[in-house]
């Protein structure tokens, strides 16, 4: 018996690292998984099928449900067609994991408008697409819910050449923080992760020893325990090698 035996997840940018790793713990504790990954480079360009469909063999092969989608988190058709994807594959959505992100690092002095808005749209406009709908299918449903968004210490903090990204993930834990309130009556529960990990999003930008060790499975244990039925509500959770830490803004 699994923590989420019947329960149906969609991850965003689950293609690879943290993302990959939420879907397979996912998976492995009784989740049906909707995979969704764009495809597209650290910077957000391109697209492909092959990362998702990569997941997706993985969680099969080890006896997990899953489906692939290869939507934009930007735009309402795709994020409305990836909970479609969910009802359609597995009859229902229960779990939202808002993890797809790109990065456009640039010092303040050297930023243009084109960085600014690509990242402000995938982690900000992105995270409310998917959240919106999902928590709609969640209203329709009854049953309640469970929405993950991820969030960062280069927002709760602050990061140098990272103002685009800092100010996206700070405004989606506004963005949580009201959400909670809206959705308590309807028992859907709303948390941020604020991760560090190495990942294709990280790499290069911490020495290669530290990249090793923040592991993305290290995290992922973070998620199941929000995600679970007597999850947390409202709770900031820092997360990295192993290590956890409830975060308060006071």
């Amino acid at each position: 018996m699994g923590m989420l035996d019947g329960k149906v997840a969609l991850v965003t940018g689950a293609g690879g690292g943290l993302g990959r790793a939420h879907a397979l713990l996912l998976a492995h504790e009784g989740a049906s998984v909707i995979v969704n990954d764009l495809g597209g480079a650290r910077d957000g360009t391109g697209a492909g099928t092959s990362m998702a469909d990569q997941v997706v063999d993985e969680i099969k092969a080890a006896g997990g449900k899953a489906a692939a989608n290869y939507g934009s988190v930007t735009s309402r058709e795709d994020a409305e067609a990836m909970v479609q994807s969910c009802v359609d594959n597995f009859g229902k959505i229960d779990i939202l994991i808002a993890n797809a992100g790109i990065l456009r690092d640039k010092s303040f002095k050297n930023m243009d408008d084109s960085m600014w808005d690509a990242v402000i749209d995938v982690h900000l406009r992105g995270t409310y697409l998917t959240t919106k709908v999902a928590y709609d299918k969640m209203m329709e449903q009854g049953s309640g819910g469970r929405i993950i968004m991820t969030s960062s210490t280069s927002g709760l903090l602050g990061n140098f050449g990272q103002t685009n990204y800092g100010a996206a993930k700070m405004a989606v834990v506004g963005m949580m923080n009201t959400l909670v309130q809206e959705g308590a009556k309807y028992n859907i529960r709303v948390n941020a992760l604020a991760p560090v990990a190495g990942t294709r999003m990280t790499e290069g930008l911490m020495p290669e020893k530290v990249f090793e060790l923040l592991t993305p499975e290290s995290v992922t244990p973070a998620v199941l325990y929000m995600v679970s039925e007597d999850g947390p509500n409202r709770t900031i959770l820092c997360a990295g090698a192993g290590v956890y830490a409830v975060t308060r803004i006071v």
